[in-house]
């Protein structure tokens, strides 16, 4: 799937945010490698440490049917009601993706307000990340 559908699909996700509280919504398009594309949106909670990112809502319900196998995120987020404006995944998001990835070859795909979009590896946003791999070293 060409990146700028993908970067459509998640803004598109962004109208199911349930931002009531800080008015930024954020929607994402996971890819796996098979193709098929999971979407996510942010979802707050009066309690906000309850509340999740798109990004993880996207990982959570790919992973809970069984996909394990990434290859790009796209997210978009901004207030809410006006043009996506270059949302970056959060630090928790960052690390919850590192996961399931391999960081220099998962492309995650930031939506700027014209839709085009900019595209960086996981690895470029979470250098000398901590992950699976760094618990082996341990054995």
């Amino acid at each position: 799937m060409d990146r700028t559908e993908l970067s459509r699909l998640a803004n598109e996700a962004r109208k199911n945010s349930y931002c009531i509280y800080s008015n930024f919504s954020v929607g994402a398009a996971l890819l796996t490698k098979d193709g098929k594309v999971y979407t996510g949106c942010n979802i707050e909670n009066a309690s906000y440490p309850a509340g999740i990112c798109a990004e993880r809502t996207a990982f959570v319900k790919a992973v809970s049917e069984g996909a394990r196998q990434f290859e790009a995120i796209a997210i978009a987020g901004g207030p809410e009601g006006e043009a996506p404006d270059d949302a970056f995944p959060c630090g928790i998001c960052r690390q919850f993706m590192n996961e399931f990835v391999n960081g220099a070859d998962f492309e995650v795909v930031i939506v700027h307000q014209d839709l085009t979009y900019t595209t960086y590896s996981l690895e470029e946003l979470l250098p000398h990340s901590f992950g699976p791999e760094s618990l082996k070293t341990l054995e």
